[in-house]
């Protein structure tokens, strides 16, 4: 998210990172090489045939109008995705620009004046009567007193806040379907692979660079990470480059899906060493799930074990035998802690037990418990089979609400 007037100070994310969008190095460079390579190739085929001043210039009818094989997929989401402005209502009474300039709310005249506070990126998912749906990130409406999206085509309309979820930092908006004219697909999150080409779509620095589209890979397609607020959280790790404003926008796949929504950075280590190239993307699975909860509901009462967990496919495997994790193990879920009172520890579950299946359906990574526990509500039962010291021990578990 491009913060406006604190883009200096107001940096929120994970382990000292700044929740800014997702997007990866731009695509150029070797285009123009091509290019220059068919022009040089024609013109050489043009003087063996006829005889050109040397002060011609010529471009060649052989060019390829569009080089880069990611171009289908840009156009596949290009109109759906949108820039989404949070605007907030200026108390103070002294004159300034924002007095002459700054939009007054017309249900709340006299309350002060609204001014863009800071802006983000959305993905218009679906079309449903008379309401166009809207993805981002929480953290991008977060605070607004008014949400303005401006489409593809420049125009800018008001939008309403649907539904918000602080914990997988997601929101839903809609906005009248007569604006929308194009709607992006969502793709399978789980069938990615490390090393395959992606692009970002979205408006890094604000609305000024609407539409930007910029490539990268995957750099793991499920790593865990504990956020600022102790949330646990399975992300996509991509080795994009982070730019203010892109926070909500799509991260799509060769196919043009959306297969996650742009979210993280992180910015430097715990010894304040800058990194670059580390950013994450909310898995498309998750946010299907999410999405249609907060259209359904307008909020998320999640179910819960109670319990501090990591993927198995997160864990370094010569710290797997520090934590005395059996080499045969390949997926599951490690159980780092479980806390007190809670249904977990309650059923049994104990520190070191490795969660391989939950209703008898294998899990392999966060995104996936959490999967499969949202299809339940508070109160109901779920079986656990957990790895305990190289033996399957079945638990049945009373989900309790977080």
């Amino acid at each position: 998210m491009m913060n406006n007037q604190n883009s200096g100070r107001q940096q929120h994310g994970i382990l000292k990172t700044a929740i800014v969008g997702v997007v990866a190095g731009l695509i150029g460079g070797g285009a123009s090489y091509v290019a220059l390579d068919q022009i040089n190739n024609a013109n050489m085929n043009n003087n063996a045939q006829t005889s050109i001043s040397s002060s011609s210039a010529k471009t060649s009818r052989n060019s390829a109008k569009t080089s880069g094989t990611m171009t289908p997929a840009y156009n596949d989401v290009k109109g759906a995705v949108v820039s989404v402005i949070n605007m907030k209502r200026q108390t103070n009474s002294s004159n300034s620009l924002f007095d002459f300039f700054g939009d007054y709310d017309n249900d709340n005249k006299g309350k002060g004046k609204l001014q863009t506070y800071s802006e983000g990126s959305g993905v218009i998912y679906t079309k449903s009567g008379n309401k166009g749906y809207i993805v981002t990130n929480n953290h991008v409406v977060s605070g607004s007193d008014k949400v303005q999206v401006m489409l593809s085509n420049g125009k800018t309309v008001n939008a309403r806040i649907i539904g918000t979820d602080a914990t997988t930092d997601l929101a839903v908006l809609s906005i009248d379907s007569s604006y929308v004219t194009q709607t992006a697909e969502f793709g399978d999150s789980k069938s990615l692979q490390a090393g395959q080409t992606v692009i970002a779509v979205g408006s890094p620095l604000g609305s000024e660079y609407a539409s930007t589209v910029t490539q990268g890979i995957i750099s793991a397609p499920a790593r865990s990470i504990t956020t600022s607020s102790a949330n646990q959280q399975t992300v996509i790790q991509t080795d994009a480059a982070i730019n203010p404003g892109n926070s909500g926008g799509a991260l799509v796949n060769s196919a043009g899906q959306v297969i996650g929504i742009n979210s993280m950075k992180l910015s430097q280590s715990s010894d304040g060493t800058s990194v670059e190239g580390m950013g994450f993307a909310i898995p498309s699975n998750e946010v299907v799930t999410i999405v249609n909860q907060l259209v359904k509901k307008g909020k998320i009462v999640r179910p819960q074990l109670g319990v501090k967990v990591i993927a198995l496919q997160g864990i370094p495997s010569s710290y797997r035998n520090h934590l005395n994790i059996k080499s045969n193990l390949k997926n599951g879920i490690y159980v780092d802690s479980v806390t007190k009172h809670s249904a977990a520890a309650i059923a049994g579950v104990k520190a070191g037990d490795v969660i391989i299946k939950v209703d008898n359906k294998a899990v392999s990574d966060v995104a996936s418990l959490h999967s499969i526990l949202y299809n339940h509500k508070v109160g109901d039962n779920v079986n656990l089979t957990v790895n305990r010291n190289g033996k399957e021990i079945n638990l049945r578990v009373k989900l309790q609400s977080d």
